[in-house]
């Protein structure tokens, strides 16, 4: 397994949930923790970007795994601007990235995914679903991913970048349906909670 950080994007507004979502419980764990415990699995260390100006989420153990919080570099700038601040922070070359609401990672597809990019040339590894990439879970180069991601970001305030632009101007490789449901065949890492209603799904 290559050694490689994960980052959690907790820094979303949860304003369709109504609440702070990331505290949320499912199956007797937050959601936050559930998404600490999936990269955890496969991953080093652990980074955790949340917005800033806001009261940070209390971190649960993550026994093994060392885990800091970083803040976004500006607020409002959507899951990019965490990337952007979890690329900084992150120690180790190659990075998972996923999102706070994802409750069901699987290690198996995500320890794939970093092997994958790690045998590969490619800047990123991402799923492919209905013949469409989803942007997380998924696999970066650390120094690749930062510098356009910086660019994506300049200047603040001009058209809203985001993940999926970030991937394509990696020339992601998206690994397709058929064989990463090998690893995943519930698709169960493409779980995201958006809505209360969401926790209630299987």
């Amino acid at each position: 397994m290559p050694l490689a950080t994960g980052v959690v994007l907790a820094g979303g507004r949860a304003t369709r949930f109504g609440s702070d979502k990331l505290a949320a419980r499912l199956d007797g764990r937050t959601l936050l923790e559930h998404a600490m415990r999936g990269l955890g699995a496969v991953c080093a260390e652990l980074v955790v970007t949340v917005a800033p100006h806001r009261l940070p989420p209390a971190l649960p153990p993550s026994p093994g795994v060392a885990t800091r919080l970083v803040v976004d570099v500006a607020p409002d700038l959507g899951p990019l601007g965490g990337l952007v601040a979890g690329l900084a922070a992150a120690r180790h070359p190659l990075v998972l990235v996923a999102g706070g609401d994802m409750p069901t990672l699987e290690p198996l597809l995500l320890a794939a995914l970093l092997e994958r990019l790690a045998s590969t040339g490619a800047g990123a590894v991402g799923l492919e679903e209905g013949g469409a990439l989803r942007p997380l879970p998924c696999a970066i180069r650390r120094e690749v991913a930062d510098s356009v991601a910086r660019r994506l970001l300049a200047p603040v305030g001009g058209a809203r970048a985001s993940l999926r632009v970030l991937l394509r101007d990696l020339d992601v490789l998206a690994l397709p349906e058929p064989e990463w449901r090998a690893w995943d065949p519930e698709a169960r890492s493409l779980r995201d909670v958006d809505t209360p209603d969401d926790l209630a799904k299987d």
